[in-house]
């Protein structure tokens, strides 16, 4: 297996490896056909389908959509990495968004070019929106009574986790697809599927499937409307089976422009409103009221969140088989969080947490543990090194014992 070795600095929320792996030269296209059981459309060919999907100039809709994602997470760690509503508590878009990693959830969407656009996430009788309006981009929490508030100039800079605020406000069916695209590679075979109905729109089916054995992806299928070439749906399937890993698509769509009032926000009388980025660091309270930074607190923990810091970190592999290897800073490993989880000081859940760690493995990388999802493993080891990939377990070890 070829390893590239090139060392770069990580961000603090790009550690871990990215879904769909690293984008290579060129797609390997199946001149595959749409078969039949769905709507009678005209014959495409997968690479007709990707340019249709490129050729799209949609920039204005409404609608309604759906998230469902199934990690397979413990439960505890599902709470830590956002399984709750994503409703209540601070109004920071990163925290809401990052929720969406973990269960079923319903939004209405709006867009009307690229300074325009409206997320409003249903979760129970409360509701949380994110609105980029001009030079303004807001966040709004009806439970809390919360708003977040940063102007154009500082919504267009790249923070922490090397995305736009207002980029962010993508996490759409569209985006999902095009970051499905861009990983597509010579790993990679595209064909086209079968069609069907998305929220009533006929639409082609692309689907993508690794080469390679030892992903746990088995196919990435994106609904493509038959139409204006919009991705209506996206559906990450398991290489093990079983329900979608993640299915997000709209169930309602209106291609007409919304109107002005829809992105309008005014904050509620009597609402806390936060301005930029200044709390973005100082952490969440815990079950008891304890100020602390999540995984971040513990070392080595952090990277299976990102929380890597200036962690050293090497990309191992290629396309879908690809493993991120991070050196924790000061060599810390998985002993270290052990001791820190089990101090006087730390949260119950810091312990329970390590508690729902994997089964311990070893090899010529050494010892360590396989905290394991449906889609991404990971791998601490004792002596301070992180490897994490959506492989399977065998091919994760496989490939620590390779980098050694």
């Amino acid at each position: 297996m070829a390893t590239n070795t090139k060392t770069h600095k990580a961000a603090r929320y790009a550690v871990p490896v990215a879904v769909f792996g690293v984008a290579a030269a060129t797609i390997a296209m199946v001149p595959a056909f749409a078969n039949a059981g769905g709507p009678d459309l005209p014959k495409v060919t997968a690479q007709q389908l990707i340019e249709k999907i490129a050729a799209s100039d949609v920039q204005e809709l409404s609608g309604s959509a759906r998230v469902s994602t199934d990690l397979g997470l413990p439960t505890l760690a599902s709470g830590l990495l956002g399984g709750g509503g994503v409703a209540g508590g601070s109004a920071d878009p990163q925290d809401k968004v990052a929720q969406l990693a973990n269960g079923t959830h319903t939004f209405r969407v709006a867009a009307d070019g690229p300074d325009r656009q409206k997320l409003t996430f249903l979760d129970g009788k409360d509701e949380y929106s994110l609105i980029h309006n001009g030079t303004d981009v807001w966040g709004y929490d009806s439970q809390s009574n919360e708003a977040w508030h940063e102007k154009h100039d500082e919504a267009t800079a790249k923070g922490k986790d090397g995305h736009k605020t207002a980029d962010r406000l993508g996490a759409s069916p569209q985006q999902l697809a095009q970051d499905v695209l861009k990983a597509a590679g010579t790993t990679t075979d595209v064909s086209v599927g079968d069609t069907a109905q998305v929220a009533g729109r006929d639409a082609y089916q692309l689907v993508l499937k690794p080469k390679q054995s030892g992903s746990t992806v088995g196919s990435v299928q994106i609904s493509v409307d038959a139409k204006n070439g919009v991705p209506l749906r996206v559906q990450l399937l398991s290489s093990q089976g079983g329900k979608p890993i993640v299915d997000a698509g709209f169930t309602k769509v209106d291609f007409a422009k919304p109107a002005a009032d829809v992105f309008a926000f005014t904050p509620p009388k009597g609402a806390k409103v936060t301005e930029g980025a200044a709390e973005a660091d100082k952490g969440g309270k815990g079950e008891h009221g304890k100020e602390w930074k999540g995984l971040d607190a513990f070392p080595g923990l952090g990277a299976l969140t990102g929380g890597a810091g200036d962690g050293d970190v090497k990309v191992l592999g290629e396309g879908w088989a690809t493993v991120a290897q991070i050196s924790v800073p000061g060599g810390k490993g998985l002993k270290d969080a052990e001791a820190a989880a089990n101090g006087k000081d730390a949260p119950k859940e810091a312990k329970q947490f390590i508690d729902s760690l994997g089964e311990k493995v070893n090899g010529s990388f050494g010892t360590g543990r396989v905290f394991s999802t449906r889609l991404v493993n990971a791998l601490i080891t004792d002596d301070g090194k992180v490897y994490v990939g959506a492989v399977t377990k065998d091919a994760l070890v496989k490939t620590a014992n390779a980098a050694k």
